[in-house]
This record gives C-alpha cells, structure tokens and sequence, in this order.
C-alpha cells in the first residue's frame, strides 16, 4: 500500500482520498460535492439495481431460526438498509445498519464492503459509487437514498490479503452518509437507530439480519428473501469460530446458524432485540460463512458430517472498533 494522504472531511475536491488518524484508523472520503453526490444517485438506475438482485425462482417456501423473510414492520425495517457499491468495476451490494451517533449520519457495516481486493487477494482498492437505502423493499426507497460521504475502517484491514486468520477481526467498518433528498440527516429521516456495543460477551441470543443474494441451502435459493430484494433474518445462540489443525481463523468471529449468503455481509448481529420495538445492540457485524460443529471448531467452506453453516463475523471490541466509530461520529 502506498502512503495514506490526510485530507479534511470538508474538503470539495471530488478525487476520493485517503488519510490515515490516530490508533489503527484510516479514512477515505467519498461523495463530498454536491455534484459528485448527484453523479453517485443518477449511477444507481433501477436497470443496475435490478443487475445485482438476483431473479425469484418461485420456490415454495421455507423458513426456520437459520434464515427466515423478516416481516415484521418495526424500527429494525428502518435502521437496516442496502449498501450499494461498485467493486473493483463491479456493481454489489452489501447490508448496513444506522447506529446512534453525534452526527445521525453513521451506519456500521463490513471493511470488505467499502475496501476490498481482487478474487487473487491483491490490488487492494476503496469502493466508489457508494448509496445506502435505508428499509429497502423490492426496489423501494421508503426513507430516501443516501451517498457515501467518508468510509472509515481500521488500517490493517489494508493489508488485508484474504487471510483471515490475520484480518478477519478487522472487517468492520463505518460509512458516513450525506443528507438525503429534503436536507434530512438519516437518522432523523428514518426516525431512529441501533445502539452500538463494545466488549459484549459472544455468547448470546442474537439475531442477524441481511439482504442476501444466495442462500447455502439449495431449497432456498431464489425466493425473494434470498435475491437481494427483500431483508431476511437468522436467530439464535452465537457462537465463536475456533481454529483446527485444518482451519486457521482469527479469533473473535461469532455467529448463530444462518444460511444467508453473499449480500448479507455487514449485517447486524443484534443482541438484547426486542422484536416488538425492533431495538437492541449492535455487537458485530457479518463477513462470512463457515461450517462449525458443535464445540465452535470450524469444518471449512464446505458441507461437512457433523458441521452446520454458521454466518460469522467480528465481535466489537473497545480496541478495534471503537476508535473506528468514534472518528466516523466526528466527521460531517
């Protein structure tokens, strides 16, 4: 990686960049300009929306704890939204929650979904055409659409090589978002926000939430829960992923049984929810499927005796990923 240059969040100039803050932050700004916010809104056409939500297949439905449509309409349906974003000249998308910060600008989502590599794990490159959608919906925007104006993420997650036994603890990060379409902050137009946690224990009741574009399990595939369009949820006990003498993975990655796939990556896992209000504590965020068995001992990639998926991710800790939203609450 080249050197990190220091640039204000004021700043109008329109060539994203990168600088580096105290502890292990870096920051890299996004839409900044009003014109470059424009360009980002009129990139996003309902034809490249409907490019990354895969097609519905009419499978006959199937819900359980592992992966379900969430329907209830609460503030979670509010506060979890999809994040938009172009990958090294590829469209995707991901998921990001607004967390409550001083700026009512902020959602927490995967360092992956705002800086990542190529498939070869080089060419490390931030993510443009940034757009979150707060309550996404079959292609609705109930609550507006908002640019990326900073992403923030930890400076080791730069390093990242697609070893996660080196950097999946770091795969968190935080976007901070222009106002919306009448001058709104997102927090106020949306009319609320997740708490955020630090060093909560791993071992919890939670539940995930996602906008996935694949599902593990074969049965699920294509219904619309599992193309992107709709927000679909797991629940249960998380567990910690632990490494074998076969797979090596960092420490700190919890998850409860989730068949969710690609496109969830940056949900929420809410700890404390109360379903009826759609409020709890954000303690994590998810990054990746694993198999794990019963202990928490990580199987691999793959199907394997013994072994169910899990959606894993990192745990927030006061020395990773609070300084990271610290710096993200202070910009705007």
């Amino acid at each position: 990686m080249g050197a990190l240059v220091s640039m204000p969040l004021s700043a109008t100039a329109d060539v994203p960049r990168t600088s580096r803050a105290t502890a292990d932050v870096a920051t890299h700004s996004q839409a900044v300009s009003a014109a470059a916010q424009k360009k980002v809104l009129a990139y996003w056409t309902p034809r490249r929306i409907a490019a990354v939500t895969e097609p519905v297949t009419g499978q006959r439905p199937v819900k359980g704890p592992d992966g379900a449509p969430w329907t209830r309409q609460n503030h979670v349906t509010k506060t979890v939204g999809r994040l938009f974003f172009t990958d090294h000249g590829e469209d995707s998308s991901c998921t990001a929650t607004v967390v409550a910060s001083a700026n009512r600008s902020t959602v927490a989502t995967a360092a992956h979904c705002v800086n990542n590599t190529n498939l070869l794990g080089e060419d490390n490159r931030w993510a443009t055409n940034v757009m979150f959608v707060p309550g996404y919906h079959d292609g609705r925007a109930p609550y507006g659409k908002y640019t990326g104006r900073m992403a923030v993420t930890a400076a080791t997650w730069l390093k990242n090589d697609q070893q996660q036994e080196k950097f999946g603890k770091y795969d968190q990060a935080f976007v901070v978002l222009n106002h919306g379409p009448r001058g709104q902050r997102l927090q106020t137009a949306v009319g609320a926000a997740q708490k955020i946690g630090f060093n909560r224990p791993g071992s919890a009741r939670v539940y995930q939430f996602g906008y996935p574009r694949a599902a593990s399990d074969p049965a699920r595939e294509g219904l619309p829960e599992y193309t992107g369009a709709r927000l679909a949820y797991c629940t249960g006990e998380a567990k910690q992923a632990l490494s074998t003498a076969d797979v090596s993975i960092a420490k700190g990655l919890w998850g409860t049984k989730c068949v969710m796939g690609g496109g969830a990556s940056g949900g929420p896992r809410i700890s404390a929810l109360n379903v009826r209000s759609g409020l709890g504590t954000v303690v994590g965020v998810n990054t990746e499927g694993g198999y794990l068995d019963r202990a928490g001992n990580h199987c691999g990639y793959a199907p394997a005796a013994g072994c169910t998926r899990h959606l894993i991710g990192p745990q927030f800790t006061k020395s990773i990923t609070e300084p990271l939203y610290k710096r993200a609450a202070r910009g705007f």
